[in-house]
């Protein structure tokens, strides 16, 4: 049997999968409404900080549709594999363990994401739980693949070679990428539809990318990926529904975390992760804008959420204020940084006390915008995820080609 011929009959497992995904699109927007009540019951609820109104709305809701995905995926298990179990067929083994292992990193994901909702866990437990939950995907990689070998760009082969072997150092890198997809998405997030919003648009993103390689070489790793992204659209899109403006539901940290996991999985194991961090562009933003408040190196409130100005219904920048004098050197150097280039709304009073906006991508949109409504505000956001996106693409392939052999 050719490529194209073994291609063709391949695909009938995708279209098995997409109406699977469409089933669990319509399993979520039946069981949101029916089960939120349950969780205020649980306690489980939160106040959304930007309305008027004080009304106890469902938290952690990122449950619901991580139990829908993964019971879709577990349905699907053996659709893949049924023409080699009927026609007695060399099973493949390895493609078998990818999945299951793939499952496992998501299933822990999702446990642990549930867990830090009903916790509160610090932070220093975020940066571990991924890393906890990654080291099944990254021992099946190692056992199936161990390719630790990149292709050296263009310019720096005269002092690197062809290519170069990172060795252990790749794991570490595929670790941190886990790690960085479950918290990135973490950290911007806070008004409504904005979590679940630019995860949908990166995961579609993944999904026009795996399209689009599966007229490569690497064909069944992007059809491995196409395997997991579906269904992950089609309960995040039923979320989407309801975590709207205004929101009737919050997702909770298990959203995030259930969303940077499954990236990470179909990013690892279809051996596309650094294009995969090409579609974190305003994630990667957000995260080198706020080092200075995530590292310490100014003051971090709790909450660095916009502020809800009641009276003209729409929200402002938040703010953080400490004496200047405070600072360490690293903090002043940031700072000073930050105000040549005026990323920072930076207010100074003779006695050195200083207020500060939150540095967050959210609270700088406010700061070059001014006050705006909770909705435009996720709109402007979104559509700069998608120009991301669009970027991401470029880099990919046209500028791809300059410094690669490709």
């Amino acid at each position: 049997m050719n490529t194209q011929d073994e291609m063709l009959k391949s695909s009938i497992p995708m279209y098995v999968n997409a109406v699977m995904s469409v089933c669990a699109f319509g399993l979520t927007v039946h069981l949101i409404p029916r089960i939120k009540s349950m969780f205020v019951q649980a306690n489980l609820y939160g106040v959304d900080m930007s309305k008027r109104c004080s009304e106890k709305i469902p938290e952690a809701i990122g449950v619901v549709t991580g139990c829908v995905f993964l019971i879709t995926m577990f349905l699907f298990i053996p659709i893949p594999f049924t023409d080699c179990l009927f026609r007695n067929i060399n099973f493949p083994h390895n493609e078998f363990v990818d999945f299951l292992a793939a499952l496992l990193s998501i299933c822990c994901m999702l446990l642990l994401g549930f867990a830090d909702d009903v916790l509160d866990l610090r932070w220093r437990h975020k940066l571990l739980l991924p890393t906890i939950a990654s080291l099944p995907l990254l021992m099946v990689y190692y056992v199936n693949f161990n390719s630790t070998i990149i292709i050296v760009p263009k310019p720096l082969r005269s002092w690197f070679g062809f290519s170069l072997d990172l060795w252990i150092f790749y794991y570490v890198y595929m670790g941190m990428l886990a790690v960085f997809c479950t918290n990135a998405i973490n950290i911007l997030a806070g008004i409504n539809g904005l979590e679940v919003g630019q995860s949908l648009i990166i995961a579609t993103s993944i999904l026009i990318f795996n399209i689009i390689e599966l007229f490569g070489s690497q064909w069944k790793a992007h059809q491995f990926s196409i395997y997991f992204i579906l269904p992950y659209i089609a309960t995040s899109l039923a979320l989407f529904k309801f975590n709207w403006y205004p929101s009737q539901v919050f997702v909770g940290d298990t959203f995030c975390y259930l969303s940077g996991m499954t990236f990470a999985v179909v990013g690892i194991i279809g051996r596309f992760s650094k294009t995969t961090l090409l579609f974190f562009i305003p994630q990667i933003i957000n995260f080198l804008y706020s080092i200075p408040q995530l590292f310490h190196l100014v003051s971090c409130p709790r909450h660095r959420l916009p502020k809800y100005n009641e009276k003209i219904d729409k929200l402002e920048p938040s703010r953080t204020v400490f004496y200047k004098s405070d600072l360490g050197t690293l903090g002043k150097l940031s700072m000073w940084i930050f105000r040549k280039c005026k990323l920072i709304k930076w207010e100074e009073d003779s006695e050195g006390f200083v207020t500060c906006n939150n540095l967050t991508l959210i609270n700088f949109i406010l700061i070059k915008t001014g006050p705006l409504r909770e909705p435009k505000l996720t709109s402007i956001l979104l559509i700069i995820q998608i120009i991301s996106s669009i970027l991401a693409f470029v880099i990919r392939y046209p500028l791809a080609s300059i410094f690669y052999d490709v």
